[in-house]
Formats: C-alpha cells, structure tokens, sequence
C-alpha cells in the first residue's frame, strides 16, 4: 500500500515538472511553478528558509523520500527501473539486483567537489550535478521540441495546409553544447539506471548525498525483523539502491530512497516500515515489540509522502518557414553579436547575481514567449541562460521569466518594476547602418519602447542616423532584432553589469 501511494505521488509530481517545462505558454505555471521552487537546490539558492528547512525535516522524519518523490531525475531512474525489472520477470530472473558497499570514495568526493564549485561560483560544473537542472535540461533540449513538433503537425492538419515547415535550426538547437550536455547526462542516467538502479542517486547526485546525512537518523524507517526473516533475500535483490545486506540484516539508511520494493517484495511481513528514531539498526526484540503495538497501516505516514512525476514527455518547438524577399533571394539570418558584457533578464540584480544564484535548468529558456533567452556557450558560463536578440526582443509587457525563476536568479518582478531594470545599453555601428547611405530607415527608433534613440541629421552628410541616450535605454533589444541591417545589425545592446541604474 505504501509503495502504491509513492508511486501515484511521485508520478503527479513527475507529470506536473515536466509539463511545466514543456508548457511554452505559460498557461500551467500559476498551478505548477511552486513544484519547481520546492526542489533543493534552487531552494537554496533562492535562500528560501522555508522550503530548506521543510526538506530536511522531511528527511529527519520519513528519510529521502525526496528522491523517490519530489526530485524528477529521481522519479525518471525508477521509471527505467522498473521496465529492466518487468524485462527480468518476463525472464524469470528473480534477481535484477544485489546488496554492494557504499562507494564512500567517489560519493564524497563528488560531493566535495560540487560543495567547493558552489562556493567558489563554478556555476557550469554545480548546473551539471544538480539533478533538476539536469532533468530540465533534458526536457527543454530533448524533449520540448518533439512535443511543439507534434502541436504543429496537428495545427498544419487541420488547416489542411498545401506545405509546412517543421524544422527550425533555431529551435531545435538553441545551443549545440548544452544538446551534447543534456543528451550525454540522458543516456549516463538511463544506461545506470538501466543495469543498477539507484547508482546515479547515491554515487554521484550531491543533493542525494547532502540529505543522507540525515536519512540515516530518519525517525521512519524499513526495518528488518530477524525473527521473520527467512533469508530468502527477496527484499536485497528488489532493492535499487542496493543498501539492503541480508546477510548481517542491515540497511544502509544513508542511500536507501524509501521506495518501499523491499516491503512490498517480503512475503513473510519480515520488513516494516516502522519507528526507529536514533537507531542506526534496531536491536530484534525492539522490532518484534513494536511490531506487536504498532498497526501496518498508519495513515499518519503516508500524508507526508510528497510526489514527482514519470513521463516520457515529448517537447519541440514550432518550426518556421524561410523568409523570402519578395520571393526571390532568401533574406539572411541574423548572427549574434560580440558583447563585452552578457545580457540577463530583467530581475537580476546585476549579471554577477544572475549566474552566481541560476541552477542552469532552463525554466526560463523553455518559457521565454520572446525566444530571447538561451542557454551560453560561455565556457565560464556553459549552459546558464543569456539574452540575445535575433530572434525576438524582451518586450516591456512580458515578466514570464521572473515569475518563474525557482532559484531566485530572477527576482519576481511587475510590469512596471521592469521599466527600472536597465540590462543593457544599446550602440550604433554607423558603417552598418543603411542611413549612412540615404535611405530613410529610422526602424529603430520608431520601435524604442523607453524613447531612448533619436534620428540626428549629420551636418556632414545631410543624412539623418540613430542617437542613443543611454540615460533612457533599458536594453530591451528592440532595435537590434528589428534593424534591417544583416547578418549583423546597425545597432547592439551590450549588457549591463548592474541593472538598477547603479553604475
């Protein structure tokens, strides 16, 4: 009963993070943002107290329940899990697993590891081990474009359209490293998976190992009753974190996830999930005694368990036709700029807040309605989110980002807050703009939302090209995405190191 309700838990939780990230309209995210803010890390970041401290009281009760249920990454291994098991039984073989020693060698050291780059502001590194940046990067890269995909082919259907294009370089790779990244850690976690469970859990994933350290003191445990086991060590090989040593009736409480195999599995009621507060492993008589007052259900426990969600949701983004000039010669695309600086979102404090708080899940990349936002290939910033404008431009209505950020990287902000946050500051290239030819263009300037650029005639030439008072540019990207100039446009916003006006 236990594990049923684990299960249906974990997978509303699962279905609900990865619907999110799939959900390009942001229509789910007043129902299904807080899942994202109740993940560890961005917890963390975000110095949300609350939630911190609500995640290891979880854990100080009822162990890492958090793996089995609220982290997606978790949830997905026990999805592929399962199907190598199912495979097995088919088979007849009863034994898809078996009891190993902790790897104490490469789990602490990982672990150490992701501690020093998080202190240290080695983002890439932190973004590449946290396993819900992991899974939103696997959703947003792998998966959002063959959902999107799909939505298209229906929507092409039905308007019964003569031709439709559904591949778009653009959308289907914003960023060749982070595809390489999302989909190396996809086939690492489904082959480990595959072949050992829970390795990924308890030998690499730091946050698994950051919440063993209270796990083994959880005041719920399974627990083995030695005067009911008959040693058949059903339990040991239908554990997938392989912390159950039958041969000593130990469980290894640091990497057990309470998954609940191994009481679903045990057909003599020798496992019992059970009170077991400051014992490392409970003594036989206390178990035999406890179980002779405490009844097998106790509803009490399972209100606590909290879910993620299995799903092997699809994702792509909408495909765009070639533009054409007048039919004839293909208009190029636009190719991104060098900028001094980097440009993030609106919310930010400053670009040195952004990256030191962002968990590179890419929440943001996947929502952005814009197509302004996508992942770096910043060695120095491999895989977090930055602005770029040849695809769109951050409108002045549009606060998606902000609402959604789990990590505090984007501090929630309203419409008329984000006309304070100067991101960027726009530049002319007077050798690419087309005024320095006669021809009366003036585009940027029509579209600048804060009045910030100006058309002067030059003395010189008599021809009138673009002024940016800079007081007023907020970097919103208008103009660069909507001058006429290519590949390179006239004029460029570079970022902002602060955004408040603090410079």
């Amino acid at each position: 009963m236990l594990k049923k309700i684990r299960v249906a838990l974990a997978v509303v939780f699962w279905l609900g993070i990865t619907l999110l990230f799939l959900d390009f309209t942001g229509a789910l995210h007043g129902w299904l943002g807080w899942m994202a803010k109740v993940q560890f890390l961005p917890a963390v970041l975000a110095l949300n107290v609350a939630v911190i401290i609500g995640l290891v009281l979880l854990t100080l009760l009822f162990g890492r329940v958090y793996c089995s249920v609220i982290c997606p990454l978790g949830v997905f291994q026990d999805g592929v899990a399962h199907l190598n098991v199912a495979r097995k039984r088919r088979k007849k073989d009863r034994k898809p697993y078996g009891y190993s020693p902790e790897m104490k060698w490469l789990r602490y050291g990982v672990w150490v590891l992701f501690v020093i780059a998080l202190i240290a502001g080695v983002q890439a590194l932190v973004a590449l081990l946290a396993p819900y940046s992991a899974w939103g990067r696997i959703v947003q890269n792998l998966f959002q474009p063959v959902y999107l995909w799909v939505n298209n082919l229906f929507a092409a259907l039905a308007e019964r359209a003569d031709s439709y294009a559904f591949y778009s370089k653009e959308v289907w790779l914003r960023s060749l490293p982070t595809f390489i990244v999302a989909a190396v850690t996809l086939v690492v976690v489904v082959v480990l998976a595959w072949k050992n469970g829970r390795t990924y859990c308890n030998t690499i994933c730091p946050v698994g190992t950051t919440l063993s350290f209270f796990s083994r003191f959880a005041m719920f445990r399974p627990v083995i009753d030695k005067a009911k086991c008959k040693d058949c060590k059903m339990c040991e090989h239908n554990c997938k974190a392989a912390c159950i040593d039958i041969a000593d009736h130990k469980i290894d409480y640091s990497r057990c996830v309470d998954c609940f195999n191994c009481i679903d599995t045990c057909k003599f009621g020798a496992l019992k999930y059970r009170y077991a507060w400051g014992k490392v492993h409970p003594k036989q008589s206390e178990v035999t005694a406890d179980s002779s007052a405490a009844p097998q259900n106790d509803s009490g426990r399972r209100a606590f368990l909290t879910g993620a969600a299995l799903a092997v949701g699809g994702a792509t983004l909408k495909a765009q036709e070639k533009k054409m000039d007048g039919g004839f010669a293909a208009i190029l695309d636009k190719e991104v700029p060098e900028r001094d600086v980097p440009i993030t979102p609106p919310g930010s404090e400053s670009v040195r807040d952004f990256y030191r708080r962002c968990t590179a899940c890419q929440l943001c990349v996947a929502e952005c309605p814009n197509n302004v936002l996508r992942p770096s290939t910043d060695l120095k910033h491999l895989m977090q989110p930055e602005m770029s404008y040849e695809r769109g431009y951050c409108r002045p209505e549009c606060t998606r980002c902000s609402e959604l950020c789990p990590a505090g990287a984007i501090r929630k902000i309203t419409k008329e807050e984000k006309t304070q946050y100067h991101i960027g500051t726009a530049r002319v290239n007077r050798t690419l703009c087309v005024a320095e030819e006669g021809v009366e263009c003036g585009n940027c300037a029509r579209h600048c939302p804060s009045g910030a650029i100006q058309m002067v005639e030059d003395e010189a030439t008599g021809f009138k090209h673009p002024v940016v008072n800079e007081a007023l540019c907020i970097g919103c990207g208008a103009c660069e995405n909507l001058c006429p100039s290519r590949p390179i446009s006239a004029i460029t916003v570079n970022g902002r190191h602060q955004h408040l006006n603090e410079e």
